[in-house]
């Protein structure tokens, strides 16, 4: 398998969501419904990216795994073990709860799966803020009564963010996207999320949305103050680094290139802006759904494959590793 792989994306509704994904990345989204992520790269059991195009159309990341492991994830891949990473498209119309993702060393005990994930933004409207991590100095004990006070608002560290920005969220970290980001979110592969506050909203339903204080309350970092993102850049460079995997943003000017060597390891690569054309190298090896990627694409470049990116236009991209 020596193929780049594009999926069609997995729509979901939120309350928080909007239309921005149609209307900033030209997607078509199912009508009338507030559309707050699109998983573009998933492999679970709820919720499984089937291939889009070309010689392997219409097949799952599953089955691909199951079949071609070796070719697609490098002789090392374990047969049965889930893609490890989740790319999604967040539109957050409306800010999301305040929430945390449980560390390894709780999560098995709560039910859950640990979640560090990056966040790159890739608009926002004017004033736009994320909240990650506590006020420094702020305890447990001060934010349990916040909480019960409707202050929490107190606790947390806020800052402002551009186009450009990213910060890389680690499990335990207590953290909240407010209004008006459009963010693409790398993470590692796990849907577990405690909301410890939810503004006093009501879900799509009309009810109050389900809560889980005390496990954000075990999985919270408590030495967690005020971490800073990582501001945009007009360069090339590394955005984010830890044992889930390593992101690096690649800045083309027109007619520049990167390449992606074969018998290396997978990759995800996801384009931010401009146009950039993928070509095959080597021989018998074809591109499989065409070669023009817009922003908004991301595809999966097989460990077996090589593949020359060609920028159009002025592009920013971001390829995701060190994930096997």
């Amino acid at each position: 398998m020596r193929d780049l792989l594009r999926f069609q994306p997995l729509y979901q509704e939120r309350v928080w969501g909007g239309r921005a994904l149609e209307t900033a990345l030209g997607r078509k989204l199912p009508a009338g419904e507030a559309i707050g992520e699109s998983w573009d790269v998933v492999d679970r059991t709820e919720a499984q990216s089937i291939v889009e195009g070309g010689a392997h159309n219409g097949q799952s990341l599953r089955s691909l795994l199951s079949r071609h492991g070796a070719d697609l994830m490098g002789p090392k891949w374990q047969v049965g073990k889930p893609f490890p990473v989740l790319v999604k498209w967040l539109d957050c119309r409306e800010r999301l709860s305040l929430q945390v993702h449980p560390p390894a060393a709780v999560a098995g005990e709560l039910g859950g799966e640990p979640k560090t994930e990056n966040w790159y933004i890739a608009q926002t409207t004017p004033g736009a803020e994320l909240i990650v991590g506590l006020k420094r100095g702020v305890t447990r004990e001060q934010f349990e009564r916040a909480i019960a006070a409707n202050t929490v608002e107190q606790c947390v560290h806020r800052f402002r963010v551009a186009a450009g920005d990213s910060i890389l969220v680690h499990s335990g970290q207590v953290h909240a996207i407010d209004a008006g980001n459009l963010i693409l979110e790398i993470q590692q592969n796990s849907d577990t999320t405690y909301r410890v506050y939810d503004w006093g909203r009501v879900g799509l339903d009309g009810l109050p949305r389900q809560l889980h204080v005390q496990q954000s309350l075990r999985s919270i970092d408590w030495t967690d103050f005020e971490p800073a993102p990582l501001r945009a850049a007009p360069t090339s460079g590394v955005i984010a680094d830890g044992p889930e995997f390593r992101i690096r943003r690649v800045v083309l000017g027109a007619g520049e290139r990167t390449h992606i060597r074969a018998g290396e390891q997978p990759r995800l690569i996801s384009v931010l802006s401009g146009m950039v054309r993928a070509t095959p190298e080597g021989n018998g090896t074809r591109s499989p759904f065409g070669q023009k990627l817009n922003p908004g694409d991301t595809v999966l470049a097989s460990y077996a494959g090589a593949f020359t990116f060609s920028a159009e236009a002025m592009s920013i991209l971001l390829v995701t590793e060190d994930f096997v």
